[in-house]
Parts: structure tokens; C-alpha cells; sequence
């Protein structure tokens, strides 16, 4: 074997290394910090590593999870969706005078369709209107809050279906509904996000969106497909929390959409858009998930709770911006 191609060899080695690391560093990274945080609270907290606890921490982070998902396809198209622990609210208040129809089955098809339509009203104003979706999402986080506290006066109602709770409160296999349907909207947006056509158009629309129009792909289609993806799963969301509850509130999902987008940084997405983790942004949402946990069991004043993930949104947004950026640049 001649030095010039050793030398070759090893320059495609060190290029594979870095094109690896470049593509899964956010996943990598916030796996450390997850195994990091999990075995301190281990430590901390005798009740933390119980099987309760756990199982426990795997709801309560699912709904985080199933809207993380569709974060991830918005905000790697270069977009931000603001709205989603609104419409969180709106669909549990929805779900629960659905329900008052007697029609389960109704109820819940008629919830996700406010969902969705509210996506759709984001998508098509951002895309077809040329509004940023910042502007149209913020507008749409109090306006459709109001709806939910406009169409409820302010309180719960009960949900008492045999076939809406479930969703909530059922469990298979020693583990809860709520959480099942996670694992599932991740790998099915795993899925597409990786091997679809779509999933491709989604990334180069947030790295290279003039190229995609070029190409003759109608990327106002793109944008609006995703906040509908984000709109309808928020929708999901809610109809979890309501039926977790056994009561439709439309306080639900408040500061939600801040904890969504705190997963989505941490798993590496990038808020300028062009890369994205459904992995990473699960990992994201169940990080969250421990340090909540943790922090009470440690009976740490949970006002503390809020400042922390505000404090974790900062640092994710410096690493994401200077340090995945830095290394992106170098790959290329």
C-alpha cells in the first residue's frame, strides 16, 4: 500500500468520524446528560429509581414527546409554532363538552379536527399570507386560549367515558396508554422524518428552500403540512391530558409550548432549521421529564422547577447556535 493512499484512508476515516458526530452530536450529547441526571437523582432520591416513579415519569412526558415530534418537522424547516400548549387546552376543553354528547368516538374525532384545522390556519396564513410563523403562532397562543376559556366560562368539565379515559388512565403490558402512543408518534415520525420523501423536502426546505422551489417542489405545501402535523398532535395531546385528569380544562398546556420547544433544542435540532432529531427530541422531552421529577423528589421548592428549564432553553440555544454550528462548519 503506496503513503498517498494511506494518507487517502485516513482522511476518509477522520471525514466519516466527523460526518458522524456532525449528524448525531445532539442525540449523543443529551443521551449524556440524560444518563448523567438519571443516575444523580438515583443517588438523591431513594423513590426516584422505583418502578412507580418511572412508569410515572414515562406519562407525564408523553404528551411532551408526541408534540416534540412535530416540533422537530417545524422547526427544521426554518418555522416555530407557538400555539401548541394553546390548542393542548382548547382540545382538553373540547374533549370534555364533546364527550357531554354521549358519543365517544365523536367526540374525540371532532377534537382532533379543531386541532388540526388550527394548524391548517397557521400553515396557510404563514405560507400563503408570507406572515413569519412566529408572528402567526404568537397571535394564535392567546387567541385560541381564549376560545378554550370562552367556551368553558373558566371551568373543567368531567369526562366520565369508559372509552375516553383509557387514553389517560389505561396501561398494557405495566405500562401506561399515554406512554404507548409516544413510542409510537416517535417512531413513525422517526420513520418519515429519515426515509421519506417528505422528511427530505422538510430539511431542505429549512437548509436551501430557493433550490427546493427550483427544483419544482411548491414548498408553501411543505410549511403547511408540518403546522398541521404540529396543530394535530397537540390536539392528541390534549385529549391525553384530559382523559389523564378525567376532566376537559382549558388551563391546560400552559408554558407548554415552551417545554416542547426546550426538548426539541436539546435533542440538536437547529432553530435556524435545515437539521432535526425525532430521537433527539425524545431524549429532549424525557431530560425534562427527569429533572422535574428529580428536582421535587429532592423537595426542591418547585418554583424552581420553571427556572431551571428556562435556564436549560438558554444554554441549549448558546450550544446549538456556537457549538453544533462551529462543528457543521468544519465538516463542511
Amino acid at each position: 500500500m503506496s503513503a498517498n493512499t494511506a494518507e487517502r484512508q485516513v482522511a476518509t476515516g477522520r471525514e466519516v468520524r466527523r460526518e458522524f458526530l456532525a449528524t448525531n452530536l445532539g442525540v449523543i450529547s443529551i443521551s449524556v446528560v440524560f444518563v448523567v441526571l438519571f443516575a444523580y437523582f438515583s443517588f438523591a432520591s431513594d423513590a426516584f429509581l422505583t418502578t412507580d416513579n418511572l412508569v410515572n415519569v414515562l406519562r407525564q412526558v408523553a404528551p411532551t414527546v408526541i408534540v416534540a415530534v412535530g416540533m422537530t418537522f417545524v422547526i427544521t424547516t426554518g418555522q416555530i409554532d407557538l400555539s401548541v400548549g394553546s390548542i393542548v387546552g382548547l382540545s382538553a376543553a373540547a374533549l370534555g363538552l364533546f364527550a357531554e354528547s354521549g358519543n365517544p368516538l365523536l367526540a374525540l374525532l371532532s377534537t382532533l379536527a379543531v386541532a388540526v384545522a388550527i394548524g391548517l390556519a397557521n400553515g396557510a396564513i404563514t405560507a400563503l399570507g408570507r406572515v413569519q410563523s412566529f408572528i402567526v403562532t404568537l397571535a394564535a397562543l392567546t387567541a385560541v386560549r381564549g376560545v378554550a376559556l370562552l367556551i368553558t366560562d373558566g371551568y373543567s368539565t368531567p369526562i366520565t367515558s369508559s372509552v375516553l379515559l383509557p387514553l389517560g388512565q389505561g396501561s398494557l403490558a405495566g405500562i401506561y396508554t399515554p406512554t404507548w402512543l409516544a413510542v409510537v408518534t416517535v417512531v413513525v415520525g422517526w420513520y418519515v422524518f429519515n426515509h421519506t420523501r417528505f422528511g427530505r423536502y422538510v430539511t431542505a426546505v429549512g437548509s436551501n428552500d430557493e433550490s427546493l422551489r427550483r427544483a419544482g417542489v411548491d414548498i408553501r405545501r411543505i410549511q403547511i403540512a408540518v403546522l398541521a402535523l404540529t396543530g394535530v398532535l397537540a390536539g392528541l395531546a390534549g385529549v391525553i391530558t384530559a382523559a389523564r385528569l378525567g376532566s376537559g380544562s382549558s388551563n391546560s398546556g400552559t408554558m407548554f409550548e415552551l417545554e416542547v420547544i426546550t426538548a426539541v433544542v436539546l435533542g440538536g435540532t437547529s432553530l435556524m432549521g435545515g437539521r432535526g432529531s425525532i430521537i433527539g427530541s425524545a431524549m429532549g422531552a424525557l431530560t425534562l421529564g427527569v429533572i422535574n421529577n428529580g428536582l421535587v423528589l429532592s423537595r426542591v421548592d418547585v418554583y424552581w422547577v420553571p427556572i431551571t428549564q428556562g435556564l436549560i432553553l438558554i444554554v441549549a440555544i448558546f450550544l446549538n447556535s456556537k457549538l453544533f454550528g462551529r462543528i457543521v462548519g468544519t465538516r463542511g
